[in-house]
């Protein structure tokens, strides 16, 4: 069952519609692949976009466990194979009009990336991920996984199945915010509607319900989270579906043909073994746009 309504707010939350969105500096985590390059054509656009400067790092993994003779030819071959993908990457003329810096250091994912965020006052990571079941993982699968998990700010996922080119410059028509009402909703809704007014964005508020008798309950907590003062073209459509919330996360970014996906990401001490995936993971694996992630 599917119920969608077009309201006009008349509360007044605790947020401004106008709150910009700040992207001054763009982390891309990469692994050279092909999935991280389409990441980064994402990044380029956003980079034009905001006028931003890209930081594209690559993070050597060491396996201390080997014996320190292996360990250094370990990483000589890794610097060495991360200077060629590097310089691949910057092929002459794929960074014009964008100010950038490239990164390789050697260390374990995640507090790199920490580190350089907090170094650099990073703003958005970007990363591109492979579809599920996909053996190497480096950069991407559930080591992006990883990254928006533990991130403090948003990050950008960029799925295998996302096939449409990125134009020179941003254009979201069309946004899809499906939320949980779990905790850091009120942050995630704010990126939200902020980027909708930015960019003069229609945008459908989404939540999936097991229980079908609480539809009217779901559409007053949708209409508490709209700011007050929101343009008639970004004016929300709400809709609540019933259902496995991946699934319907997915057919309804196809039926409004979204552009970008918003999700909350609840923080995880511990992804061991990395399976089953996350239902996040799930949607960003799958879906045909951008995924933005935003922790809770």
């Amino acid at each position: 069952m599917i119920q969608e309504q077009c309201l006009y707010p008349q509360t007044k939350p605790w947020f401004p519609a106008e709150t910009p969105i700040s992207l001054a500096n763009i982390l891309v985590a990469t692994d050279f692949t092909e999935t991280s390059d389409r990441a980064l054509e994402h990044a380029l656009t956003l980079a034009r976009t905001y006028n931003s400067k890209i930081f594209l790092a690559h993070i050597i993994p060491v396996d201390h466990m080997m014996a320190p003779e292996l360990v250094e030819v370990a990483r000589e071959q890794l610097s060495g194979a991360a200077r060629e993908g590097m310089s691949r990457t910057l092929v002459p003329g794929r960074f014009i009009g964008v100010s950038h810096e490239e990164i390789i250091q050697e260390g374990a994912l995640w507090p790199s990336i920490e580190a350089l965020i907090g170094k650099y006052g990073i703003n958005l990571i970007v990363v591109g991920t492979h579809r599920k079941g996909y053996v190497k993982k480096l950069l991407i699968g559930s080591s992006a996984e990883e990254i928006f998990r533990q991130a403090r700010i948003p990050v950008l996922t960029v799925g295998p199945d996302v096939l449409r080119e990125p134009y020179y410059c941003v254009e979201l028509k069309h946004i899809l915010f499906a939320t949980d009402f779990g905790p850091g909703v009120e942050r995630q809704a704010t990126y939200a509607f902020s980027l909708a007014q930015e960019h003069r964005s229609r945008i459908t508020l989404l939540h999936v319900e097991q229980r079908p008798d609480e539809e009217q309950s779901i559409m007053h907590q949708m209409l508490e989270l709209i700011p007050p003062g929101v343009g008639l073209h970004c004016l929300p459509l709400f809709r609540v579906e019933r259902g496995d919330p991946v699934k319907r996360i997915l057919e309804v970014a196809e039926d409004i043909n979204a552009d970008l996906i918003i999700l909350g990401a609840k923080k995880r001490t511990s992804l061991a073994g990395h399976l089953p995936h996350t239902k996040a993971y799930q949607v960003i694996s799958a879906a045909s746009c951008p995924v933005l992630t935003i922790k809770s």
